[in-house]
């Protein structure tokens, strides 16, 4: 039997919890599987899309991490304030955690207050808090013109801003004030989900205008005056709003950063199929790493490829805690759905290490796709729960 082995995930989110998870499963109780986490909660993100409509309840959308127990796998609720990747030792709240294997899935944070007057000014869709707020808020627009903004790149779940001006353009119309309300949507980035490739993007795009919501691509935020209800971009130009509801800059993690474990790119380099770092033992997976494309730009940060990055690790440590088994390994495949209001929903799928372009497909919105969506979020939980 092999002796025991610790195996400390940072991070509650989708790859910390399909990392443990899928530990739990292969490892025997010898083995210690602990994940720590600053929440007492993990929230199922995807579905702030459909809370902000009103279609989903906070309570909803969240369960309790220390149900993890049941399983066999240690939560621990605190901050890492300190990771020494080269012992594979972390502090937490003071408290010192020595590991054999450390995966770091401490995601993006989210950080409005990068651009002057952002936070004051709008609501953050990528919180539970943010986007309760557009649910509570949202009938309060009933002329004018509504604007979602991503605040810089890269981001999180490519496709949720352009999601968010389709459901909320939706939204306006149940309620009658679709002609009185403009919809606008402003962005860094040339194009919509421009990693996919220009086929896809431009599939997207012709999503967004063709229910009437205007499209300002290559536009990058520099402050938002709150009071005069204006957004000033680094070119210079103003553009007026009414309701602001925003993607907010993110950044790696302090600590993480800290630790020696960024790049150039001010996130954690990885081998883009084993996810291993450059210090033994050391893992990291979702949002909070950068893998670059053959076409220049980064794997994008989503939950899909999070969820696969962790089996491949999992996979990997097991293997060789056992001494059986062959390694895992994360091939770039990854799909995202689409939502367009309606109850419909697209979705894009394939292999995103593929060249010299990901070779994606986009599967033209329908009703089956958006009820796939609800039978994932459905499933998600009773996984663990």
């Amino acid at each position: 039997m092999p002796d025991e082995k610790i195996i400390t995930i940072l991070g509650g989110g989708v790859g910390g919890l399909v990392t443990a998870r899928e530990l739990r499963k292969r490892l025997g109780r010898q083995h210690r599987i602990v994940l720590v986490d600053r929440e007492a909660r993990h929230v199922f993100s995807p579905s702030f899309l459909w809370l902000m409509v009103g279609k989903r309840r906070p309570e909803n959308i969240w369960r309790d991490l220390s149900r993890l127990s049941r399983k066999g796998i240690e939560v621990v609720r605190g901050a890492v304030t300190a990771i020494d990747p080269e012992s594979r030792r972390v502090e937490v709240d003071g408290r010192t955690i020595d590991s054999d294997y450390l995966v770091v899935a401490l995601g993006a944070d989210l950080e409005p207050g990068l651009i002057p007057g952002l936070a004051a000014a709008g609501h953050n869709l990528y919180t539970l808090d943010g986007a309760t707020e557009i649910r509570d808020t949202r009938e309060e627009m009933a002329r004018g013109r509504l604007v979602v903004l991503v605040a810089s790149m890269p981001f999180k779940c490519p496709a949720a801003p352009y999601e968010a001006a389709m459901l909320l353009e939706d939204d306006l119309r149940k309620r009658g004030v679709r002609d009185t309300v403009d919809v606008t949507v402003f962005s860094p980035e040339q194009g919509p989900m421009g990693v996919t490739g220009p086929e896809l993007s431009a599939a997207v795009r012709g999503m967004v205008e063709g229910r009437g919501i205007e499209y300002r691509p290559q536009h990058q935020i520099e402050s938002v005056d709150p009071e005069a209800r204006t957004l000033r971009f680094k070119d210079g130009a103003e553009e007026s709003f009414d309701y602001l509801v925003y993607i907010p800059p993110h950044v790696a993690p302090q600590v993480v950063r800290d630790a020696g474990l960024t790049g150039d790119s001010g996130w954690v380099s990885v081998d883009r199929h084993t996810m291993a770092t450059g210090f033994d033992g050391v893992y990291a997976i979702g949002d909070v790493t950068a893998i670059p494309l053959a076409m220049g730009l980064p794997l994008p940060k989503a939950g899909t490829f999070a969820l696969r990055q962790a089996r491949a690790v999992a996979q990997t440590i097991a293997s060789e805690i056992l001494g059986r088994g062959e390694p895992g390994v994360f091939d770039g495949f990854g799909e995202c759905f689409i939502e367009v209001g309606g109850g419909k929903a697209g979705i894009g799928a394939g292999n995103f290490y593929a060249e010299p372009l990901p070779a994606v497909k986009l599967r033209k919105p329908r009703r089956i796709w958006h009820l796939a969506k609800v039978w994932f979020e459905k499933r998600w939980f009773p996984k663990w729960a």
